[in-house]
């Protein structure tokens, strides 16, 4: 009898790693914002995690943060890192998986970049309205 493989054409993730990543995303929320973390770095931080892309085999996972109204990313990532342990386990008291994934946080940049596209874009868009006027003209 042949072995199914789980391999998925350009690397797509599976329904099972979309859910897990969902339910990992909520998962650690909460458990920021309740305020258990003693470090002075996450002291009146609101951090939101963006997003969470588990590995193919969900033993680990991508966690994507940024903080709320701004403020020092890298410092947040790090401080994260520092509570990697007590966050994992806290996450293997709230989900139901044979695994409890190894978090690996990174901070979020995709606000940044849409914010520069949006920057440009509107640079550009004053740049044809000034065009127009002085062709108008």
């Amino acid at each position: 009898m042949a072995v199914r493989t789980q391999s998925r054409r350009g690397g797509a993730p599976t329904q099972r790693a979309l859910r897990m990543g969902e339910v990992v995303r909520h998962a650690l929320s909460e458990v920021i914002s309740r305020g258990d973390l003693r470090d002075p770095e996450l002291a009146g931080q609101v951090i939101t995690v963006t997003e969470v892309k588990p590995s193919p085999d969900l033993k680990s996972a991508t966690v994507f943060v940024t903080p709320l109204g701004g403020g020092d990313a890298d410092a947040i990532v790090k401080a994260l890192k520092r509570a990697r342990g007590y966050l994992r386990a806290e996450l293997g008291r709230m989900i139901e998986s044979k695994f409890t994934p190894d978090l690996r946080f990174v901070a979020d940049r995709a606000f940044d970049q849409s914010q520069r596209i949006s920057l440009v874009l509107r640079e550009l868009s004053d740049d044809e309205d000034d065009k127009v006027f002085i062709d108008g003209a």
